[in-house]
């Protein structure tokens, strides 16, 4: 090969490579910044005053008489409202029925948006949900109930050509002429006057129990549980991928029996992680009865199983990766071949064998599928540690998918979905960090 055609073809895939740097480094970008932008809503945003009454008491958090102030005069804002209201309940008794009836129908909705926006009127029972015991309690969700309040969608199929277009009608034409009608310029002029919308850091997100499904508090119960799945899962893989990788270099020989084993080890590294799930459900649980029903126990194994192929591979090439002088210096001086293992080989691999456990516990981390069906649950206190033998906890991952799929108020919630999201991606970075740090610390002291 000509010296020109050679350093052209180093130029073109130095190119591809740096261009191909770029495209990840985009990508990333396009995945971290709105999980950050929208998580970081979870922690900080503007509450209002009926985040400050909520606080004050259900976790008797606050400064009673400056909130007891800010409650009287946002009640005494909110009093117009309620009087509009029962003076047109009063004016729409001597309409005709069908008008009257028209009249109660629009109102019904009218209060209902109200009812959502500032919580229940005055003299209405006391709801036993806590989401129906006080109005909007962040100002981000309280300006859409504002606009619910204001308006109205209707479905505009004028132009037959087209399909139907969605618009907004302002709900004040509805009361034209009414006694009602000053009700919308009040709302849209005095709302964030009533609710009062101040900046709240809720750095208490990551520590309190969630309440209401997760309409209040925080994510605890979540953080701790996918905490002992992760843990759990390194606990029983490494020891056993280790041990794995070490028979396979320096005890298998070469026959049929190894071959086939190998070949399944890197089966088992492609296998869908559902499959993992459903194992350990008819294994753990079923077969074995490592629980009565779900645990973290069982979640842990499961998990193990899923990323022991990882595990063994990367200690497997970590342990090939030492120089064959370093084993051969240690038989000469008469040392044992497990004690060279020991003492020599593994020291010498260690930071190939935390590079594989690093990835491994990523993976363990974000796993959705296979604790469904071992581990996880939809709701649940903070376990002890003991109770980890036994009991099912709620984790990041499955809640994250149950709450975008499942949840009965999925828009109510977005920033819990994405406070969810950011903080798994963060406890993986540490975790990952971590290993990565230690590992950094061990070359280094190995080097000398």
């Amino acid at each position: 090969m000509k010296l020109s055609t050679r350093k052209l073809l180093d130029k073109s895939f130095t190119g591809y490579g740096i261009f191909a740097i770029i495209l990840m480094a985009c990508a990333l970008l396009l995945i971290i910044v709105p999980i950050a932008t929208k998580g970081i809503q979870a922690f900080i945003f503007r509450g209002t005053i009926e985040y400050r009454k909520l606080r004050l008491e259900k976790f008797e958090e606050g400064n009673l008489k400056k909130v007891n102030a800010e409650l009287k005069g946002s009640q005494e804002l909110r009093k117009p409202i309620y009087d509009m209201i029962d003076q047109f309940e009063k004016d729409i008794r001597e309409l005709e029925y069908e008008e009257r009836r028209e009249y109660r129908k629009e109102l019904r909705e009218v209060k209902k948006s109200l009812k959502e926006l500032f919580g229940p009127a005055p003299g209405d029972h006391q709801p036993v949900l806590w989401r129906e015991q006080y109005g909007q309690t962040r100002w981000d969700r309280a300006k859409i109930k504002i606009d619910q309040v204001l308006f109205f969608e209707e479905w505009d199929y004028s132009n037959p050509d087209k399909m139907g277009v969605k618009v907004l009608v302002d709900r004040k034409s509805l009361f034209k002429g009414t006694s009602l009608e000053p009700l919308f310029a009040y709302v849209e002029k005095h709302a964030q006057s009533i609710l009062q919308p101040k900046l709240v850091f809720y750095w208490r997100f990551l520590f309190d129990e969630s309440f209401d499904a997760h309409f209040f508090g925080g994510i605890w119960p979540e953080v701790l549980g996918t905490l002992y799945l992760t843990l759990g899962a390194m606990f029983f893989a490494i020891p056993m991928g280790i041990i794995a990788a070490i028979y396979l270099t320096e005890y298998a020989g070469r026959g049929l029996f190894i071959s086939l084993l190998r070949s399944c080890i890197s089966t088992l590294a492609g296998v869908p992680s559902i499959v993992f799930g459903l194992f350990g459900l008819a294994f753990f649980i079923n077969s074995v009865k490592v629980s009565e029903s779900k645990s973290v126990l069982a979640g842990s194994l499961t998990l193990a199983l899923l990323i022991l192929p990882t595990v063994i591979r990367a200690s497997e090439e970590a342990i090939r990766a030492v120089p064959k002088t370093y084993k051969e210096a240690a038989l000469s001086l008469g040392a044992g071949k497990w004690h060279t293992v020991l003492t020599v080989i593994l020291p010498a691999a260690l930071p190939g064998i935390l590079t594989g456990i690093v990835i491994s516990m990523g993976r363990a981390a974000g796993e959705t599928a296979p604790i469904i069906f071992t581990a996880a649950v939809s709701v649940g206190k903070p376990l002890h540690f003991w109770e980890t033998l036994s009991q099912p906890t709620p984790a990041l991952p499955w809640n994250i998918y149950n709450l975008c799929t499942e949840h009965e108020a999925v828009d109510e919630i977005r920033h819990v979905q994405y406070g969810m999201v950011l903080t798994l991606v963060a406890l993986v970075l540490i975790l990952n960090l971590a290993a990565i740090i230690l590992r950094a610390r061990i070359s280094k002291k190995l080097k000398g």
